[in-house]
């Protein structure tokens, strides 16, 4: 392995602020002009013996954990240690990476001395942006001498890989964990009565209980009100469907809507599997790109998580008849779609509309859509221009026909959750609760 010597970029500014010097000389003084080879083979001696001082590098490695989340911190350290003088400088380490760590595909690091273990460390904490099997393919590292003229570096290949999963702290959080924990169906399966539509038993009639509960053949033989009280469904089947196609790919607040998208579904699947139903996972863009098996238990929900962190991303259309027609003929029995999915040119949303249509004859539909948040700042901000004019009343009309296909998808019995990034899953959470809790799926 070499370790070349090079110049910093003390040396540089250095020479280049002997050059005028070295002018002037030549113009006032020519017989003395041969100071300046003489003083520029001074500065590569001293270039190169500074390089030499530097010293050695010996061990050294990048310490990065084979997992991480999308959107999540990700703690990447390099250590190495040298071998001579370099104490007085601070060695500089770059890696080139996937651009799912890093959008330019470079982390750059400064090391600091630790004179516990004798070894200069250097931290850094890249976001991953999306998800996949993200490489760690190249290092560099650099330290220069003690005068700081001369530095050695080094280039070493890395054979390191970093899989990036769906974001699921929101289903580690504090507030979902506690919710999970009082809910009605807990963290135990059992049997919950006065919701759902199968008949569990009669109970006498008391002030606040829903009157559409009363049995009326009942309480006319027992001259009393009495109500039915249900057992709450179980087993549902729940079917999360993503569309990957090109607008669900493009960035809200530096993650792509489909990641976005990912989260939320992962969190409500959690849910749905504390509450009893079985889950699976739908992803497509020109085609249908997964189907996973259904899931019904929480200590499968990895199954879910691996194959929500395969879903690509597509720089292209989707085509609506074909991957939702694909889905119906893959279900058995009537199943909760809940579908995940953006639009912004309104000849696709009349194919999807249709296509939506179709599915919710079946099944019950539940349409999924992140609020576009720049859309509605564009169409409400007042104009002082008249580009500013243009780019308001193009929002305004792109607004508008958001608001029709939405309508229109209401019209057609289709359930619609429309809302930012970050309340998204917890409303997708209490909309699943309300079909289950209406027994529209079974």
């Amino acid at each position: 392995m070499r370790f070349p010597i090079l110049p910093t970029a003390r040396a540089a500014w250095m020479t280049a602020l002997a050059a005028p010097v070295a002018v002037v000389i030549g113009a006032t003084a020519p017989d003395a002009w041969l100071v300046v080879p003489a003083a520029a083979a001074a500065l590569l001696v001293l270039v190169l013996l500074d390089g030499a001082l530097a010293g050695r590098l010996g061990e050294w490695k990048v310490a990065a954990p084979a997992d991480c989340e999308v959107g999540e911190p990700f703690p990447l350290a390099v250590i190495a240690e040298i071998n001579g003088r370099a104490a007085k400088s601070h060695p500089e380490a770059s890696l080139q990476v996937d651009s799912r760590l890093e959008e330019d595909g470079r982390v750059e690091l400064l090391l600091d001395y630790d004179a516990e273990n004798g070894t200069w460390e250097g931290k850094a904490v890249p976001v991953p942006i999306r998800r996949g099997t993200a490489k760690l393919a190249q290092i560099w590292l650099r330290w220069s001498g003690p005068l700081g003229l001369g530095a050695r570096q080094v280039t070493h290949p890395l054979e390191q890989e970093v899989r990036v999963w769906p974001d699921l702290s929101p289903i580690r959080s504090p507030e979902l964990q506690n919710y999970l924990r009082d809910a009605q169906f807990g963290l135990i399966a059992r049997r919950i009565r006065g919701e759902g539509t199968q008949f569990e038993a009669l109970s006498e009639y008391e002030a606040g209980m829903d009157r559409r509960r009363i049995d009326w053949k009942a309480s006319a033989r027992h001259t009393k009100l009495y109500a039915r009280e249900n057992e709450s469904e179980r087993n549902n089947q729940i079917v999360f469907a993503f569309d990957c196609g090109q607008a669900m790919c493009e960035p809200v607040e530096g993650l792509p809507r489909i990641d976005r998208a990912v989260t939320a579904a992962l969190t409500a699947s959690y849910v749905a599997l504390k509450g009893g139903d079985r889950v699976a996972l739908f992803g497509f863009a020109q085609r249908p790109e997964i189907m996973t098996p259904f899931v019904g238990d929480t200590r499968a929900f990895h199954q879910l998580q691996s194959a929500a962190a395969g879903l690509d991303y597509h720089a292209e259309e989707p085509n609506f008849t074909l991957a939702l027609a694909s889905l119906t003929s893959r279900l058995q029995r009537r199943s909760l779609i809940i579908l995940f999915t953006d639009f912004t040119d309104p000849t696709g949303a009349e194919l999807m509309i249709e296509s939506v249509g179709r599915l919710a004859e079946k099944h019950v539909v539940l349409f999924v859509t992140i609020e576009d948040a720049e859309l509605t700042e564009l169409a409400a901000a007042e104009p002082d221009t008249l580009d500013h004019v243009a780019l308001a009343v193009t929002a305004g009309t792109l607004a508008r026909q958001r608001r029709i296909v939405l309508e229109r998808l209401r019209q057609m019995g289709v359930d619609i959750i429309e809302a930012p990034w970050d309340r998204i899953g917890y409303r997708l959470i209490d909309s699943y609760l309300d079909i289950k809790r209406s027994g529209a799926i079974g």
